[in-house]
Order: structure tokens, then C-alpha cells, then sequence
């Protein structure tokens, strides 16, 4: 009976000691800023640079929903206060609609997506993001 009660308490203490391991870097993982690659400039199409020229010179934008706020719900971009970030759509050549792509700019030092610095391209609606290094 003794060994039975030994060996019991020693799968508690290792489910224990296991659910607080993969708890905390559960955790941690949830407040870690996410893995976000880069795309230069000259590599974004020349539909997603004319956006990002937009942008920078505040419109006017040809989509009604340009400039609204991106509320980065699956947490894919870092981290920021509700109303950071904004979204703009990149034309898709032959789509019906808004297609898929789109830049999201942040508010960065100036408080301004114009002059920023702060923006990052999808091409699959909000699932992969690449910061645009200028």
C-alpha cells in the first residue's frame, strides 16, 4: 500500500511540476512580440508601393474602409493601444473585391501613419505580416 501511495504522489508532483512548465511558457509566449520578417521597399508589388505613397501623402484613398482601425485581434503585430494601427487595402489586379492585401501603418513617434516609419505588408488578409524597411 505504502508503494502504491509512493508512486501516486510522484505522478502528482510530475503532472505538477509539468502543467507549471508548459503553463509558464505558455505565458511567456502570449507576451512575446511575434516573429515578423522584413520586405524592402523596391520588393513590395508596385500596387503596394503606390498605396504606401498614399499614405504618406494622407489620400485621398480609393477604398472606403482606407484609414479605418486595424485591431489586431490575433495578435500578429506587436502589441499597441486600440486605435495604433490602421489598415489599407493594396489593389489586387483582377479581384472583384478588396482582395487580400493590405498595409497596416502604425502611429509610431508622430502619432501620424503619414510619417510614421511604421508600417507592415500582408498579402494573405492579416495571417503572415512583413515590416517595410525603407
Amino acid at each position: 500500500m505504502s508503494q502504491r501511495w509512493w508512486w501516486s504522489s510522484v505522478a502528482i508532483l510530475l503532472l505538477a511540476v509539468l502543467t507549471s512548465a508548459v503553463g509558464g511558457a505558455m505565458a511567456r509566449d502570449a507576451r512575446m512580440p511575434p516573429t515578423i520578417g522584413e520586405i524592402s521597399v523596391a520588393d513590395l508589388p508596385v500596387q503596394a508601393r503606390e498605396t504606401l505613397a498614399l499614405i504618406k501623402r494622407g489620400g485621398p484613398f480609393p477604398y472606403r474602409k482606407d484609414g479605418s482601425t486595424f485591431q489586431n485581434r490575433e495578435k500578429r503585430l506587436p502589441l499597441r493601444p486600440r486605435g495604433y494601427y490602421a489598415e489599407y487595402t493594396v489593389r489586387t489586379p483582377r479581384s472583384r473585391d478588396r482582395g487580400a492585401r493590405r498595409i497596416v501603418a502604425g502611429k509610431g513617434n508622430t502619432g501620424q501613419a503619414a510619417t510614421s516609419g511604421v508600417y507592415y505588408y500582408t498579402d494573405d488578409h492579416y495571417e503572415t505580416f512583413r515590416r517595410i524597411r525603407e
